[in-house]
């Protein structure tokens, strides 16, 4: 079984940090390795060009898919249902998720180019006219994702192998099938001791019901340190958890850190004991010695 954040009364909104990865998020390692491909060549590949488009040095085209390959010669392939596992569509083009409704949530499949020389996972790239247009500047079996509204500009996730019901992915990355399963990305997984997130981002247990799974997610709020205040998020390595876990917080819930159950006396607060994150024997193979600093 594994302790949830909700038992241990985790500060702020906590199941809110899954939010991240159902609008255009990350989120982000469990075999037990948290290698995750690095994000070299900013603006390489497509992006660079596509890239200019979007900070408004072209003017922007009416139809979709015109930015990165041009209208004159190039047809819409159209709102074509696809397998986004097999990825069925024609040669030169990729099976990708989308707005039917011009809304902001994915809700179907389409067959979309695949630009020239496009991004690879791990690189930047840029989507067009927004993320739910399902026209993107990675190869075909990725996708642009953790896009910023302002620039349009996100890194490509390689989209999971296998099937609904065994979804694989190279290790240190795991498949949450999000979207009702229209949106399969491999997220780059987290170790809450080595604090392997980008320094903007927080380590966190995925809160979408995929049990001993941790990833990175933007840090929305906080850089406090042991006892301080918080809201959902703290610096890096510690956790928001409720006031009666911290002794002398004075608010309804501060920063304690993460510790190693392994490690002698590793919590800075009186009669805080390092608790274990798991029971024994369901801990996931890497995460055996997580726990958190917390008061009985």
């Amino acid at each position: 079984m594994v302790l949830l954040p909700a038992c241990l009364d985790l500060g702020g909104s906590w199941d809110s940090t899954s939010t991240t990865a159902t609008t255009t998020s990350t989120s982000a390692s469990s075999s037990t390795t948290a290698g995750t491909t690095g994000m070299t060549g900013a603006t390489s590949g497509s992006s660079a060009t596509a890239a200019a488009t979007v900070a408004g040095t072209e003017t922007e085209t009416e139809t979709a898919g015109c930015m990165f390959l041009g209208c004159a010669d190039t047809p819409d392939p159209g709102n074509v249902d696809c397998d986004v596992w097999g990825q069925d569509c024609p040669e030169g083009q990729k099976c990708m998720p989308y707005a039917n409704d011009g809304g902001t949530a994915w809700n179907a499949l389409k067959c979309t180019p695949v630009v020239p020389n496009p991004d690879q996972p791990g690189e930047p790239c840029v989507v067009e006219l927004d993320p739910y247009s399902g026209f993107d500047s990675c190869e075909e079996g990725a996708m642009c994702w953790d896009v910023d509204p302002e620039t349009n500009e996100g890194v490509c996730l390689a989209m999971c192998t296998g099937s609904r019901v065994d979804p694989m992915c190279a290790p240190g990355f795991y498949c949450p099938l999000l979207a009702d399963g229209t949106i399969i990305l491999c997220h780059p997984l987290c170790d809450p001791l080595a604090q392997d997130c980008p320094p903007d981002e927080r380590c966190v247990p995925d809160s979408g019901g995929h049990d001993g799974f941790w990833e990175c997610v933007p840090a929305s709020s906080g850089d406090g340190q042991y006892g301080d205040p918080c809201s959902l998020h703290c610096a890096q390595g510690l956790a928001c958890v409720g006031s009666k876990y911290v002794p002398g917080c004075q608010a309804d819930s501060c920063c304690t850190p993460w510790c190693s159950t392994s490690t002698p006396d590793p919590c800075p607060g009186e009669g805080q004991a390092c608790v274990p994150w798991y029971d024994e024997g369901d801990a996931p193979e890497g995460y055996e010695d997580l726990g958190l600093c917390r008061a009985p």
